[in-house]
C-alpha cells in the first residue's frame, strides 16, 4: 500500500480561499489573523489531516535570534552576488539585525522545510519571482516573512521596495522632454517590480500621445539585455522605424541595449537616448555614464529587518513603499 502525501499548507489555502501566508498565521495564532477566520483555518487544517510541526514550532517560541536571508535570483558570470544588487540590501539587513542581537543566516531560495532556514525566527525574501513563484515557494516554510518587491494582490505580504511606477513614469517624462518618439520597455514583466516600472512608463507616454513596444530579456543581465535589443534591430525589415529612446528595467540591461546600439550605429545619446533603473555604482561608471532611476536599497534593508523583528515580535508590520527619483548624466 503506497502512503498518502501530507497535506500541505496550499491545499489548507486553497480550502480556506485565504493565501498560504495566512494558514501559516492562523496556525501560529497570530493575531494579525481574527479569531474566526483562526477558528476556521484550524478546523479545516485537522479535517484534511495536516500535521502542524510543533517541533518547529516550539523551537522558533524559543527563538534561535536567527534571520533567514533568502535569495530569489540565480548568481550568474554576467550578474555576479557581488554587484550593488543585493549587496547594499544585505548590507541594511546585517546592520540592523546585528545591532538588535540577530544574525543573519543567508541562502539561496531552497525547498520549504530544508536546511537550517527552517529553524530561523523569521524570514526575508529577496525577489518575489515571475508570478511570485518565489514569495509562494518562501511561505510555504510558515514563518513570519517579509518580501523585497511591489505590493501586489491581496496585500497578504509585508513587502518592502521601491516606488517602480513613480520611476517608470520619471522615466518616460524624461524622454518626452528629449523629443524622443520610437520608444522601447525593456524588461520582464511577470515580475511584479517590473510590471509596475513598465505600466509606469506606458501610462506616462499614453498621456503624451506615445506608444512603447515590450522587449523581454532571457535575464537580467547585460548579455541578455545585448541579445533581447539586437534581436529587435535585426528584425526592423525595411521600413522599420529604429527606436530612439529605451527603458530598461536594470541598469544592468540598459548596459547591454547601449552596446548593441552601438554595435548598430546608433550612438547613445545622439541617435537614441537610454534610461536604466537601480542607480547602481556601474551605472555612474559606465562609458557613458547612465542615467538611471535610483532607490535607496540600503535604507530598504533597514527597513526589511525592522518589519520582520515586528512579525517575529508579534506585532503588526505594514508595507512600505519607498520614493524613487530619475539621475541625469549622459545617455
Amino acid at each position: 500500500m503506497t502512503e498518502s502525501k501530507p497535506v500541505t499548507m496550499e491545499q489548507i489555502a486553497a480550502l480556506a480561499g485565504v493565501s498560504t501566508i495566512t494558514v501559516s498565521r492562523a496556525l501560529r495564532d497570530s493575531p494579525s489573523v481574527t479569531p474566526a477566520t483562526r477558528e476556521r483555518i484550524k478546523t479545516l487544517a485537522e479535517a484534511a489531516g495536516y500535521r502542524f510541526n510543533h517541533h518547529a514550532r516550539n523551537l522558533r517560541l524559543r527563538r534561535s535570534h536567527m534571520v533567514a536571508v533568502m535569495l530569489e535570483m540565480q548568481p550568474d558570470t554576467d550578474r555576479p552576488m557581488t554587484d550593488a544588487y543585493p549587496l547594499q540590501l544585505l548590507g541594511g539587513i546585517t546592520q540592523e539585525l546585528t545591532s538588535r542581537g540577530y544574525s543573519v543566516l543567508l541562502s539561496a531560495l531552497q525547498s520549504p522545510g530544508q536546511g537550517m532556514a527552517a529553524s530561523a525566527d523569521g524570514l526575508i525574501l529577496l525577489g518575489q519571482g515571475a508570478n511570485g513563484s518565489a514569495v509562494k515557494s518562501a511561505a510555504a516554510m510558515g514563518l513570519p516573512m517579509v518580501v523585497w518587491g511591489a505590493e501586489h494582490g491581496r496585500g497578504d505580504s509585508v513587502v518592502v521596495g521601491g516606488d517602480n511606477a513613480h520611476g517608470g513614469a520619471c522615466a518616460a517624462e524624461r524622454l518626452i522632454t528629449l523629443q524622443r518618439r520610437e520608444l522601447l520597455f525593456l524588461g520582464d514583466v511577470r515580475h511584479a517590480e517590473i510590471r509596475d516600472r513598465q505600466q509606469g512608463f506606458a501610462k506616462t507616454l499614453k498621456k503624451a500621445g506615445l506608444k512603447t513596444q515590450t522587449l523581454t530579456p532571457a535575464a537580467f543581465t547585460f548579455g541578455a539585455g545585448f541579445t533581447a535589443v539586437q534581436a529587435h534591430l535585426a528584425n526592423l525589415g525595411r521600413g522599420g522605424k529604429a527606436p530612439d529612446g529605451l527603458f530598461a528595467a536594470s541598469d544592468l540591461l540598459a548596459m547591454g541595449a547601449v552596446r548593441a546600439f552601438t554595435d548598430a550605429g546608433l550612438a547613445v545619446p545622439d541617435a537614441v537616448s537610454v534610461i536604466g533603473y537601480d542607480d547602481s555604482p556601474a551605472a555612474q561608471s559606465f562609458a557613458p555614464p547612465l542615467t538611471s532611476v535610483r532607490q535607496d536599497w540600503h535604507h530598504g534593508g533597514v527597513l526589511l529587518a525592522r518589519k520582520v523583528l515586528d512579525l517575529i515580535g508579534g506585532q503588526d508590520a505594514a508595507s512600505e513603499i519607498m520614493p524613487t527619483e530619475l539621475v541625469v548624466r549622459a545617455t
